[in-house]
C-alpha cells in the first residue's frame, strides 16, 4: 500500500503543477513608436473578441476648479468622430452583433467593444476614431452635460445612502484629489468651456497614455498588422500630463459625521486608510476585509446579521488605488436598533482580529476564496482583457495576471492580526451615521 501511495501523490502533485502551467495566460506585449502599449492574448474558446482600450487618466487626473472630466468623457466619447456620425458610433457594434461599455476610476478610464472575431478590425478602427478623432465640440459636450447631471440625481443624489463613498472620501482625503467624487462637480461642468474639453482630450486621450489590450478568437500577428494600421500613426501626446505627487498626511484623529439621507434604516459606515494596491500590506488588508464580511459565514455576517440580528446587510472592502487609499465597512442597522450599537459591534469583530489570530480552519478558507475569485476574474476573455491593462497601469507589470495570487499566498495569520492593528484602528478613520431625514432635530 505505501508503495502504491507515494507514487500516486507524487503523480497527482505533478499534474497539479502541470494543469497550472497549462492555465497560465499566455500574452504578447509591446510598445509602439508612438508609446501606445499594445497587449494581446489568444484564445480560441470562443469566436469573440475585445479590444479595449485603457487611459491613464482619472478623477484624480482633473483639475481641481474642472472636477467631472474623466467620467464626463466617458460619455462623450461615444459621441461619434469625424468618420462616425453623431449617436451612430453603439449602432456600428449592435449591428456586427456585440457589444460596448466603458467605466472611469479615480485613477484610469477604460472602453471596450466586444465583437465577433470577424469583425476585430472595426474593434479597432472604432478605438482609433476615438483616439484620434472624436467629436470634442458644443453640441455633444451641451448634451453630455444633461445625461451626466441625470445620472447624478439617479445614481447618488436620490438613491439611499447614494452619497457614501463621496462623504467618505472627502473627509479621509483634505490634500490629495481622492477628495473629489468621480463624477465630479456640475458646476464645474457647466463653467467649462470647449476649449477646456479639447485641451482635456488633446491631453490625456494620447497613445502613450494608453495601452490597448486585445483578448479572445485572433491569430496574434495578424493583430500586430492591424494594430499598427489603426493606431501606429496617431501622433505622441506632447502635453505634460499631470500625475499629482502629493501625499495625504496621516489622519491624526477619528472623524466623526452624521448624513441625513433619504433612507429608513440607519447606517453606520467605516472608512480606514490604507496603502496602495500593490504593495505588501494592501494583500493583508485586502484578506482582513475578507475575513470580515466575504460569504454569509464571515464574520460580520455571522455576528451582526445571523447571531445579534442588529444589522440587515454589511460589508467591508478595499477599494483598489493606485496611490494610498481606503478600506470601508458598513453596516446597515435593523429596525430598532440605534446605529450606536451597531458601531460597537462592528468594533468588537475587529477588536477580535486585532488580539487574536485567526484559526488554521478559516485561514485556508481565506486562500481558498483568494484563489476562487482569482480564477474567476479571468474566466472570460473581457476580464481577461481588463486584468492584462490593470496589472500593467496600476502595477507596472503584466506577468501578474498569473503571478499576484502568489503575493495573496505569502500573507501569514500574523500579517492579518499585525495591519488589523495598524490600519484598522480608531485614529485613522472616518466614521459616518446616515440617519433618516425625519429623525434631524428642527
Amino acid at each position: 500500500m505505501k508503495k502504491w501511495f507515494l507514487p500516486s501523490m507524487l503523480l497527482f502533485v505533478s499534474i497539479l503543477s502541470t494543469n497550472a502551467q497549462m492555465n497560465k495566460i499566455q500574452f504578447v506585449e509591446y510598445d509602439m513608436p508612438n508609446g501606445l502599449h499594445v497587449i494581446l492574448h489568444e484564445d480560441h474558446t470562443t469566436p469573440n473578441v475585445i479590444v479595449s482600450v485603457m487611459y491613464h487618466v482619472g478623477s484624480k487626473n482633473e483639475n481641481p476648479e474642472r472636477t467631472g472630466f474623466a467620467h464626463f468623457f466617458e460619455h462623450l466619447l461615444f459621441e461619434g468622430s469625424d468618420n462616425i456620425g453623431r449617436g451612430e458610433y453603439a449602432k456600428y457594434v449592435e449591428k456586427a452583433g456585440g457589444s460596448l461599455n466603458a467605466n472611469t476610476t479615480w485613477d484610469r478610464t477604460f472602453y471596450y467593444d466586444l465583437v465577433p472575431s470577424n469583425q476585430l478590425e472595426l474593434g479597432l478602427w472604432l478605438e482609433s476614431e476615438r483616439m484620434l478623432h472624436a467629436k470634442v465640440e458644443n453640441k455633444g459636450i451641451e448634451t453630455q452635460r444633461q445625461v451626466v447631471k441625470e445620472e447624478r440625481r439617479m445614481r447618488i443624489d436620490n438613491r439611499p445612502y447614494g452619497t457614501l463613498i463621496e462623504n467618505a472620501m472627502k473627509r479621509a482625503f483634505k490634500v490629495h484629489p481622492y477628495n473629489w467624487p468621480i463624477i465630479g462637480s456640475m458646476a464645474h461642468l457647466d463653467a467649462a468651456k470647449e476649449e477646456d474639453y479639447v485641451n482635456f482630450y488633446k491631453t490625456y486621450y494620447v497613445p502613450n497614455n494608453a495601452i490597448l489590450s486585445i483578448a479572445g478568437d485572433l491569430n496574434i500577428e495578424d493583430a500586430k498588422k492591424l494594430a499598427s494600421k489603426y493606431f501606429g500613426d496617431i501622433p505622441k501626446g506632447t502635453r505634460p500630463v499631470n500625475r499629482p505627487t502629493v501625499v495625504e498626511p496621516p489622519l491624526t484623529s477619528e472623524i466623526r459625521d452624521t448624513i441625513y439621507d433619504n433612507v429608513q434604516l440607519p447606517m453606520v459606515a467605516q472608512t480606514y486608510r490604507i496603502p496602495a494596491n500593490g504593495t505588501p500590506d494592501y494583500y493583508a488588508v485586502s484578506l482582513l476585509a475578507q475575513l470580515l464580511s466575504k460569504g454569509e459565514s464571515s464574520r460580520l455576517n455571522k455576528a451582526l446579521v445571523d447571531e445579534q440580528q442588529k444589522a440587515v446587510n454589511i460589508g467591508a472592502f478595499p477599494i483598489d488605488m493606485e496611490d494610498p487609499g481606503v478600506t470601508l465597512i458598513y453596516g446597515i442597522s435593523n429596525m430598532g436598533i440605534d446605529p450606536g450599537d451597531m458601531e460597537k459591534a462592528m468594533d468588537a469583530e475587529i477588536e477580535k482580529v486585532q488580539n487574536n489570530l485567526i484559526g488554521d480552519d478559516e485561514f485556508q478558507k481565506l486562500k481558498n476564496q483568494v484563489e476562487n475569485d482569482f480564477v474567476s476574474s479571468n474566466s472570460t476573455i473581457a476580464g481577461i482583457a481588463e486584468s492584462l491593462a490593470n496589472y500593467k497601469m496600476y502595477l507596472g507589470d503584466t506577468h501578474l495576471i498569473n503571478a499576484e495570487i502568489d503575493r495573496y499566498m505569502k500573507v501569514t495569520k500574523e500579517d492579518i492580526k499585525r495591519v488589523a492593528n495598524q490600519y484598522f484602528k480608531k485614529n485613522n478613520r472616518v466614521v459616518l451615521y446616515f440617519l433618516p431625514k425625519s429623525s434631524k432635530k428642527a
